[in-house]
């Protein structure tokens, strides 16, 4: 397949309006925005990253480890994805990784057990030179919210700790139930108390439980003194390149009062644009915003 037949079109992640640090944040591209295209085969995991420079002028990656569950420990695999970025000037930022067991689980060796499975993670993220992997703050919906919380911080401070000693920060995503509650989540980091621990804001991220959500808006601003990244998460756009579910200046702007300067990595997940012309869009609204707020 030619790279032409997988462009993915994003921007470098540059400052915007770079003269006034309060709209200096970088793009990044978060890779699930082109997960139809990965799984179904019509782009190379390596190829993101040439695709993403070469075409897209981006120097920064936000791996997700779906695309890669069994070659965590594959020094091989990794070496050539890390080669891939490093010959084209792009930088891994972080991995995504799901699937590893409930790092809150109720019982303690299968807590614990979770904890180890994202080890290989840590490592595989330390290989590639990422700064952080994220991680799910799940537990048993069971429990009152107090002692989920007390076991996902049990289960994240020892994951957080192993990290520390590679020089990876382990971070949150709100990625549904009692994780999509802002103020739940930055109690959680409360608990933690250590700096390598944080979290990622996603834009979109909010189901509490079904037919539920938390106020976006609200939940991004208790998150945010505790971010190591940001989703710039995107449904739809409207004729003025607007986002139609989320109100992005007024999400940047929370951003950008957080004294966030780091990645923002787009991923959008509409489906009446092609991948490409979602991230096409949401890269034009961010600049745009971050140009007015200069």
């Amino acid at each position: 397949m030619t790279l032409a037949g997988t462009a993915l079109l994003l921007n470098s992640p540059r400052p915007v309006g770079a003269a006034n640090p309060r709209s200096a944040f970088k793009i990044s591209l978060g890779e699930w925005a082109f997960h139809r295209a990965l799984f179904g085969k019509q782009m190379r995991h390596f190829d993101v990253a040439i695709v993403a420079k070469e075409q897209c002028g981006i120097d920064a990656i936000e791996y997700s480890a779906q695309f890669f569950m069994d070659k965590a420990e594959d020094l091989a695999y990794l070496r050539e994805l890390k080669g891939r970025a490093n010959d084209h000037g792009v930088k891994p930022v972080l991995i995504t990784v799901d699937n590893q067991g409930s790092i809150g689980d109720p019982n303690k060796d299968r807590r614990l057990q979770a904890v180890a499975n994202h080890h290989k993670w840590v490592e595989a993220g330390k290989f590639l030179g990422c700064h952080s992997i994220r991680v799910n703050a799940f537990s048993d919906d069971k429990l009152s919210p107090e002692e989920q919380a007390k076991l996902v911080a049990d289960g994240l401070r020892r994951l957080v700790e192993f990290g520390a000693s590679r020089s990876i920060n382990v971070i949150v995503e709100n990625h549904g139930g009692l994780s999509s509650n802002g103020k739940w989540l930055a109690n959680v980091m409360k608990q933690v108390d250590l700096p390598t621990c944080g979290t990622l804001p996603d834009f979109g991220n909010f189901p509490t439980q079904p037919g539920l959500a938390y106020d976006r808006y609200r939940g991004v601003a208790e998150m945010m003194p505790y971010a190591k990244g940001v989703s710039a998460k995107s449904y739809d756009f409207d004729s003025q390149g607007n986002e139609t579910t989320i109100d992005y200046r007024r999400m940047i702007t929370i951003v950008l009062d957080a004294g966030y300067h780091g990645y923002l990595g787009i991923e959008y997940e509409g489906n009446k644009l092609s991948e490409v012309e979602g991230v096409r869009a949401t890269k034009k609204l961010l600049e745009r915003i971050g140009a007015e707020l200069a």
